[in-house]
């Protein structure tokens, strides 16, 4: 039994050692797909000089046609000021994401096009690119040399755009990614502009495994820190429930504007 158990483990290091780094990439992004979730977020925003503004978030998601759409609504309940905007995103694996923002002060809803994706989300550090996984037809991949992050050894790979348009789209023309060898959980991610230059430095804390049974998991805590503005912002979970059997009904631009 003992032999058997090391010959397993040589067996899953040796088809590890073999994956493309496009299939590790791939990999990564079905770790993070859950059937259903719903939750309560915090985010943190903080300017150059220190000075904060929290806001509280409901977020959910579904999967959809076999996992190959990812549903999600993320709803601001605090301050006042903001509360009821939300954003609704439609993830495709094979085609232009579909996102949708609901301004309560305006009672309108109106689409995220392409060439606003690059945009700051409602203030923070995080753009709507990142909102939703990036299309993985929309980049090139290299490996570089493993490292640790926190103590976890990652597969380290660069991400390129393919051309000028997915680069401004993203707004990168590079990106360095720490993908955690063993539950493929992204730890961190490295930004550089469309000058090359150093941008923006994602850390993940907390990575939980929220269903036990497909091997999905989800990160407590992401802080995105903007190097070039002296910026900040953070998002934490202060409550995350896998729910499979979550109502369609969120998922429609009508609940979208249910304030």
């Amino acid at each position: 039994m003992k032999l058997f158990c090391v010959l397993l483990a040589s067996l899953t290091l040796v088809a590890r050692a073999e994956m493309s780094t496009r299939e590790i990439v791939e990999r990564a992004q079905l770790a993070m797909k859950v059937q259903g979730l719903q939750g309560v977020n915090t985010m943190i925003i903080y300017d150059e000089k220190g000075r904060e503004r929290v806001r509280k978030i409901a977020q959910m998601a579904k999967l959809y046609d076999n996992g190959k759409t990812e549903k999600r609504l993320i709803r601001f309940l605090e301050p006042a000021d903001i509360k009821g905007t939300a954003l609704l995103t439609f993830d495709y694996e094979e085609q232009e994401d579909d996102l949708w923002l609901y301004m309560p002060a305006l009672r309108k809803t109106r689409r995220i096009v392409r060439s606003e994706k690059a945009r700051n989300f409602m203030g923070s550090e995080f753009t709507y690119a990142d909102m939703t996984p990036p299309s993985l037809n929309d980049f090139t991949f290299h490996k570089l040399d493993d490292q640790e992050v926190n103590g976890v050894s990652c597969y380290q790979i660069e991400w390129k755009p393919a051309d000028d348009a997915r680069a401004e789209e993203n707004g990168f023309n590079r990106r360095i990614t720490f993908i955690a060898k063993d539950d493929f959980v992204v730890r961190k991610s490295i930004y550089y502009d469309l000058d090359g230059d150093l941008h923006k430095e994602l850390t993940i804390a907390g990575v939980i495994e929220l269903d036990s049974v497909h091997k999905r998991y989800r990160a407590l805590e992401m802080e995105m820190v903007n190097h070039q503005n002296g910026r900040r912002s953070i998002i934490k979970s202060d409550k995350l429930e896998f729910t499979p059997h979550i109502n369609d009904e969120y998922f429609t631009t009508r609940y979208l504007e249910r304030e």
